[in-house]
């Protein structure tokens, strides 16, 4: 085999698909029947100057896929796969592969570096192939110029699969030296260059230590900021997301430089390639987002102790900064697709004015107002689509005081521009911008309200007539209305927009059945704004939103009725029916909530389950996923009626349970099982073996994806709650698992946010199982078969109180938990909570909280502890 691994991978890439199948197999056999082999096979061809370049960059894209895959659990098996190899094995392939980066061949050296990094991801953070970075850094020192490139290429893509963690200091250092020493413009070829400043941005993350050494930032800065002057393009825009990296990763180091930053951006915008002004427009946005999240999480109340200063460098940079943004405004591009929405440098800039409009607030408006007077009525249509767009991105950020006069008079001439402008851009710009007006201005109030009973008509009739428009304008005109009606959600039982009520349902539905609808996300915009506006109707329009249930069910029903279709068909079908059940959930969440309604909506149930249940036998995870999350609103409104759905309903429930590949569908039957038990209560019994038989083989699959994890939790608390004491022969199942995943998230290393939030949701799903369960169990005879478990509970609640890292969400719960063991268990409860080593220092916190919903859960759970301690 090991003969014909050449042909093979040739015939792998061939057109003919018969051929090409042949192939697959024969690799996919030979990797099954003898991995070693294979492996050896693979790094061999690489390695090997003599074979094609077809078969050798193949054969490295296979061996880089047997080392690494997207799914956690994937990737894992594949980490253990390789570890448990033959060490002479991985010995031979590794040589192959440091061998392969001084090809002459550019395509293999490339691919040879991805794979050492994949198989360094592996090794090093196991103490393995300690000598692969002294090896590394003697070939950089090597003379021809392609081994040097090949190398510092490694080093970057080993800087992205390394954690900073596992490798020593010493060898840091080493490596920041090799790659800016690279990156120096004497050191000979551009490649050589590039390939340095491009691993620079992955060894950024490295480099803590010498960032705040001054000498060695400096000189790092030094060497970046030449490089952003290189006089070839890719460098400087390498150079240029380099300094990105560094706004995001060291704000706080950023002082002494910024000034010299400011005026290499700014020549940059001015004059350069537009993929090295991007780079530099960026470099401001993301200086804005550290700023914003600083001011966001200190409020500007800096005191040594917070962590990281704010230093106002876009307030210092903004006189300069904003003129060059808005001159970038002016820079639209004729054709640019609107449809697409192509990232040029006025789309950049204008994303970044708004950043800056959030960072600094009131100061910004009098910087723009001068530009948009200028332009907003010129004859050039670039500079009134720039003034256009300037006064939609400062929107967010200053205060309604300050904005609102000035909105105020420019309302209408946008909404005549918005009609009568002759350029598609400019109305495009408009649409947008009104969008943003209502979004952030709209105001909740006569007195702060901009939209009167004055020029309410005007807003709708100029919105309804640009849904006529192209489909890019009438999108964002949607997206206006969206945000209009969002405005009067919860405003009471009268609404400006109800007189409006029945035009604006008629002109969307309109919408959807244009021909060109499947352009510009324009058919989902207006079923989105639809949705929006049966949300935030009043009691006065509910005949008209009970009138739109037979229509909706109708366009549902007619897209059942198509048999044969191509696959493109098929798809836009599923998306057509996706819209359509969205639809649908919102209005039996809108009818079904208010006993008016509710009676008269009912008569309709049986027909509206019946849809869904044919959406289901069209077997579509799109719209599975929709139609299940109406199948939850309609549990909700029918109550204990749903009962009679769930024989034929079931099979459908089980069918998302099992369906962890698409982890969306698995992750919302599962809250449509909560949904059921809330509705049915014990009368979901008959399906609870089956659905906990699913829940538990769920859990215990490795190929789950986490996020559906907590859901899962929370669902044994609706489940418990919902049977009560039947959830007995349940627990000897269930409590392991809890247990197992509230040791886990407790002995979580926290890394980063994401794994902060996934923590604590994980948390909260836990606890809220917990709670169904002593809940369901509460006034049983058997409340003695939690006692086992209580111990342990209060073990988990002592060390998320120990971590200190819980968000109010976590808290709340956890503090109901404490208040559900002593009222459900008693007296029994007592001595453990004695026992227990914070419970009381907990509770004192939560009773001080400044957030009400803790603050009343813990008096609950004070009552309750009171007591289970007095016996």
């Amino acid at each position: 085999m090991a003969m014909e691994v050449t042909q093979v991978l040739l015939n792998a890439q061939s057109v003919d698909s018969t051929v090409r199948n042949q192939a697959e197999e024969t690799l996919k056999q030979f990797q099954e029947q003898n991995l070693p082999g294979f492996l050896l096979s693979l790094s061999g061809e690489l390695a090997s100057d003599n074979k094609p370049v077809d078969s050798r960059r193949l054969a490295g894209l296979i061996l880089k896929n047997a080392l690494d895959a997207k799914e956690q659990h994937r990737k894992f098996e594949l980490v253990q796969r390789w570890l448990s190899l033959d060490v002479s094995v991985k010995s031979q392939i590794k040589a192959c592969l440091l061998q392969t980066l001084s090809s002459p061949v550019p395509d293999a050296r490339s691919t040879a570096s991805q794979v050492v990094a994949k198989v360094a991801g592996i090794e090093v953070p196991q103490k393995q192939w300690p000598e692969l970075i002294g090896s590394l850094l003697s070939n950089v020192h090597q003379v021809p110029a392609h081994v040097k490139q090949a190398t510092l290429e490694t080093l970057g893509y080993l800087c992205e699969e390394v954690s900073p963690d596992v490798v020593d200091q010493d060898q840091v250092n080493k490596i920041l030296t090799a790659v800016v020493q690279g990156m120096n413009a004497n050191e000979g070829s551009n490649d050589v260059r590039l390939a340095a400043t491009r691993s620079l941005y992955n060894a950024l993350g490295f480099a803590q230590a010498n960032f705040s050494n001054d000498m060695e930032r400096d000189y790092i800065m030094r060497v970046v900021c030449e490089a952003t002057l290189s006089p070839e393009v890719k460098i400087r825009q390498a150079a240029f997301e380099c300094l990105v990296s560094i706004a995001s990763t060291y704000y706080d180091k950023l002082a002494p430089y910024i000034q010299d930053i400011f005026n290499i951006t700014a020549k940059s915008v001015k004059e350069d390639e537009e993929s090295v002004a991007l780079q530099a427009i960026e470099f401001w946005s993301s200086i804005c987002d550290e700023e914003i999240d600083i001011l966001e999480e200190y409020g500007g109340d800096f005191t040594a102790d917070s962590e990281v200063p704010c230093y106002y460098f876009t307030k210092q940079a903004l006189p300069a900064l904003v003129p060059l943004l808005l001159e970038t405004l002016l820079k639209q591009e004729e054709d640019q697709d609107q449809d697409e929405g192509a990232w040029n440098i006025a789309m950049a800039g204008g994303t970044c004015l708004g950043l800056v409009a959030r960072t600094v607030g009131d100061d910004i408006v009098p910087l723009v107002l001068p530009f948009i007077e200028a332009n907003i009525a010129k004859e050039d249509w670039r500079q009134r689509e720039a003034a256009t767009y300037a006064f939609g991105s400062i929107l967010e950020g200053p205060s309604p005081d300050k904005l609102t006069p000035i909105v105020n008079v420019a309302l209408d001439f946008m909404l005549t521009a918005l009609t009568q402008d002759p350029n598609s851009h400019v109305k495009d710009t408009t649409a947008w911008t009104l969008g943003r007006i209502f979004e952030f201005l709209q105001g909740s109030t006569v007195e702060t309200s901009i939209i009167t009973p004055a020029n309410c008509q005007k807003i709708i009739t100029v919105l309804l007539q640009s849904m006529k428009d192209s489909p890019n304008v009438a999108e964002k005109a949607c997206g206006a209305l969206y945000f209009l009606a969002q405005g009067y959600e919860d405003v009471g039982p009268s609404s400006p927009l109800t007189p409006y009520f029945q035009e604006i349902v008629q002109s969307l539905l309109t919408v959807t059945h244009r021909e060109d609808a499947g352009e510009s996300r324009l058919r989902t915009a207006a079923y989105e704004t639809l949705n929006e506006v049966v949300r935030s109707s009043t009691d006065e329009t509910a005949p008209m939103v009970m009138q739109l249930v037979p229509i909706i069910m109708m366009e549902l029903h007619q897209t059942l009725e198509s048999q044969k279709m191509s696959t493109d068909e098929r798809e836009k079908q599923n998306e057509l029916q996706g819209l359509l059940c969205g639809c649908l959930q919102v209005i039996i969440q809108k009818l079904g909530a208010s006993e008016a309604t509710k009676y008269v909506f009912m008569q309709h149930a049986d027909n509206i389950m019946n849809l869904f249940l044919q959406v289901f036998a069209c077997r579509s995870a799109t719209v599975h996923e929709e139609a299940m999350l109406a199948i939850g609103a309609l549990a909700y409104a029918t109550g204990p009626d749903f009962a009679k759905y769930m024989p034929e309903f079931y099979k459908y429930l089980e069918m998302g349970l099992q369906n962890f590949e698409e982890y969306q569908v698995c992750a919302v039957t599962v809250g449509v099982v909560g949904d059921i038990c809330r509705a049915l209560e014990d009368k979901v019994l008959p399906y609870c073996d089956g659905i906990m038989t699913q829940l538990l083989k769920d859990l215990s699959s490795n190929q789950l994806h986490r996020s559906v994890k907590p859901p899962i939790f929370s669902c044994f608390g609706d489940i418990a709650l919902a049977i009560g004491e039947h959830f007995e022969k349940y627990l000897m199942y269930a409590m392991p698992m809890l247990q197992s995943a509230a040791e886990l998230s407790s002995h979580t290393t926290v890394a980063d946010d994401e794994m902060i939030e996934y923590t604590n949701l994980l948390r909260n799903g836990i606890l809220e199982a917990y709670s169904g369960i002593f809940q369901g169990f509460k006034n049983s005879p058997k409340t003695q078969l939690l006692i086992p478990y209580a111990a342990h509970i209060l073990q988990f609640l002592d060390s998320m109180y120990m971590e200190k890292d819980m968000d109010d969400v976590v808290m709340k719960a956890a503090i109901g938990v404490l208040g559900d063991l002593a009222d459900t268990l008693g007296s029994n409860a007592g001595p453990l909570i004695q026992q227990s080593a914070s419970s009381q220092d907990f509770l004192r916190e939560c009773l001080s909280s400044d957030d009400h919903l803790i603050r009343e859960a813990a008096e609950w759970a004070k009552l309750a502890i009171t007591r289970a301690l007095s016996g």
